[in-house]
């Protein structure tokens, strides 16, 4: 039966701001050790700190480590794998990992008696500028961490080294970071952790230099490694500037196993590590790797016996086992749409992090030898009846010049209510961050909470977004700003003239890379009523500048934009064209953010104080790229709602009214 009728955005919702952020982020970096298998998860009622969890052989699950421990890498700023673990004949497992505070690496026996003491493997930090960890991996027979070791080496953040390093498990880096040997010099600016193949001989790891992205053109490193741990006669595998090799792995033969995109898809390859010949195993119009922004992503896993786990899609992502001799490609049974580039096994079994439009991120395990899958962690369960969830659609646009625009709808939805006849409900473009990654399709409880009050959600992997191939990517190639923005202006453009949408009340919103789409939107397009701007980029030519965000990125925009040229960047800044801003906006910054420092919002401020444009700034000390802490995530739903409320002439929602200034 259809509930009362009530005008879109007024919809009563059990869905609060307060539900969702309870359900922000992820599990992450699954591993097994021994007959265990271990993750980080978020604690957003903690601080927003990553537990490391463990689901023990007999199902019982819990965390490895108490509060305020928090397994979490800073390296490239995004960070990635944090923690590895070994299992032990005697004493229980042993285990290191990185703690975001002091980012130093330790190492901890879980079950030796009493609470847990992490002794630290690694010295402390200096002031301005330190060292951090990430990607380790325990070598228990040489005594050592094997990891990716970043050093800054200056005030700036570009002044800064990686190089591939093992650390002593004994302690005695501790205090004297001359106890680190560098296995590798830093004549690449950024690397992985090594793999070491089955039989100790070899390692292989990937690198890339600026300006390049790991997306654009990466290498496959091989070296041959001594009886002593050194590495000897490193040389270039595979790879190059134009090819994408996003993850190498040993197989369990010897041989080496890469993703790479130099067909248009990344592909799994083998290669030769002697010379470089590379055979692809599956060719295929779909991705088997994606956008390294993390160092320790996987997306394939090779089984003992000889199949390769891997996460594969076109947009949409399963679990698939792959027999690299036949070709044979077959996935695992069940709901899930979206795999997080995150693998472990253990003898037949595969273990990932997996979500549906029904389901949060969960643990899941396939066991290869029956067929069969199960959760085994994280286990999703329903804070409200599931008929509040949005229904998503997946939609394929047509943009400009006719080319194809990828997008995830979510209409209005809430089994309470209906809208009178022939009111068309407003709408919210979604711009996903990056702007190389994608908008995946999955339960998202901030989703839910606009869908369940009337207001629809438009995702949109507009050009340049991972998932659709080398060349959608490309189509970003010195048009961000442009393609972007055309690309939200088309869905959000065709979603009115279908009449599924209210072409007066259209919104634009995105974070990151997706905040410069929404302010860049705002400043270039009349689409959009009003606007939601989070931790933005807003000014190309500061934030290519030597102290205009971290190392990592810092040489994006060469490919994103073209090379720095004042005339250019300042045309596509969002910031200086803030006079053709008029719509309201919200802008949401968090004040220890090294990736878009809040400076460039400030100028954006002062750009628009007193011409009438009513807009609010909303920042928040302790946060950096992406709120962590709950009471910041349900702040900054309560003033968006508020913002599209007030833009869009819906009556006052239960939330507190967003002040805005003019």
């Amino acid at each position: 039966m259809a509930g009362p009728k009530a005008p879109y955005g007024t919809w009563k919702s059990p869905i609060g701001a307060a539900l969702a952020a309870s359900h922000d982020g992820r599990p992450e970096y699954v591993g097994a050790v021994g007959e265990e298998m271990w993750w980080t998860e978020p604690r957003p009622s903690e601080g927003g700190r990553r537990a490391l969890v463990r689901r023990r052989a007999d199902g019982a699950e819990e965390p490895l480590l108490p509060a305020p421990w928090n397994a979490r890498s800073r390296v490239m700023e995004y960070g990635g794998r944090p923690w590895a673990g070994v299992p032990r004949p005697e004493g229980g497992p042993l285990a290191v990992f990185v703690d975001f505070a002091d980012q130093r690496l330790y190492a901890v026996e879980p079950d030796a008696p009493g609470p847990p003491e992490p002794r630290p493997l690694t010295p402390v930090s200096a002031v301005g500028g330190g060292l951090r960890w990430v990607d380790p991996t325990i070598h228990a027979d040489r005594g050592e961490v094997w990891c990716v070791l970043e050093e800054f080496t200056g005030e700036a953040p570009t002044d800064v080294r990686r190089v591939v390093a093992a650390v002593p498990l004994d302690g005695s880096a501790a205090g004297d970071r001359t106890a680190v040997r560098e296995l590798t010099d830093d004549r690449n600016r950024f690397v992985t952790g090594p793999k070491l193949s089955p039989d100790g001989r070899r390692a292989a790891w990937l690198a890339w230099d600026h300006p390049n992205m790991p997306w654009d053109g990466t290498v496959v490193k091989v070296a041959e490694v001594t009886r002593d741990g050194a590495f000897t006669g490193v040389r270039t595998a595979a790879g190059g500037p134009e090819e994408s090799v996003a993850q190498v792995e040993w197989a369990p033969d010897g041989s080496l196993l890469a993703a790479s995109d130099r067909g248009g898809w990344w592909n799994l390859h083998r290669v030769s590590p002697e010379d470089g010949e590379v055979r692809e195993l599956h060719p295929r119009e779909e991705e088997f790797g994606g956008a390294l922004w993390k160092i320790g992503s996987a997306w394939f896993a090779p089984l003992p016996t000889g199949p390769i786990a891997v996460v594969h899609g076109r947009g949409e992502t399963a679990l698939g086992i792959l027999d690299p001799e036949t070709g044979e490609l077959s996935d695992a049974p069940g709901p899930w749409t979206a795999w997080s580039p995150t693998l472990a096994v253990q003898d037949t079994r595969v273990f990932g992090v997996a979500a549906s439009p029904r389901s949060g991120y969960e643990v899941v395990e396939l066991d290869t030898a029956t067929g069969h899958t199960r959760v085994i962690g994280a286990r999703h369960h329903d804070p409200v009846d599931p008929a509040y969830y949005p229904e998503p659609r997946i939609r394929v646009f047509t943009g400009p010049g006719g080319r194809d625009i990828h997008a995830y709808v979510h209409p209005p939805h809430n089994p309470d209510h209906t809208a009178p006849a022939g009111e068309p409900p407003p709408y919210v473009v979604w711009a996903h961050g990056g702007p190389t990654d994608h908008a995946p399709l999955v339960l998202d409880l901030e989703i839910a909470y606009f869908t369940s009050r009337g207001i629809g959600v438009a995702e949109v992997n507009y050009g340049g977004s991972s998932g659709y191939g080398r060349a959608y990517r490309n189509r970003l190639r010195g048009q961000w700003g442009v393609v972007d923005v055309e690309d939200c202006a088309a869905v959000a453009l065709a979603l009115a003239e279908e009449g599924a949408a209210d072409g007066a009340r259209l919104a634009i919103r995105g974070g990151s890379a997706g905040g410069w789409t929404a302010a860049a939107s705002l400043a270039t397009t009349s689409v959009y009523a009003c606007g939601t701007v989070i931790y933005p980029v807003l000014d190309p030519l500061h934030w290519a500048s030597a102290d205009g965000t971290h190392d990592f990125e810092s040489r994006y925009l060469e490919g994103l934009i073209g090379p720095p040229d004042e005339a250019r960047y300042r045309e596509r800044s969002p910031l200086h064209h803030a006079d053709r801003i008029t719509a309201p906006f919200l802008l949401l910054q968090g004040l220890d953010d090294p990736v878009c420092p809040p400076a460039q919002c400030e100028r954006l401020l002062a750009a628009v104080a007193g011409r009438g444009v009513r807009h609010a700034y909303l920042a928040f000390e302790g946060e950096g790229h992406g709120f962590r802490r709950a009471d910041t995530m349900i702040r900054a739903l309560e003033a968006e709602l508020s913002l599209y409320a007030q833009a869009f002439g819906i009556a006052a929602p239960e939330v507190p009214v967003l002040e805005l200034a003019e």
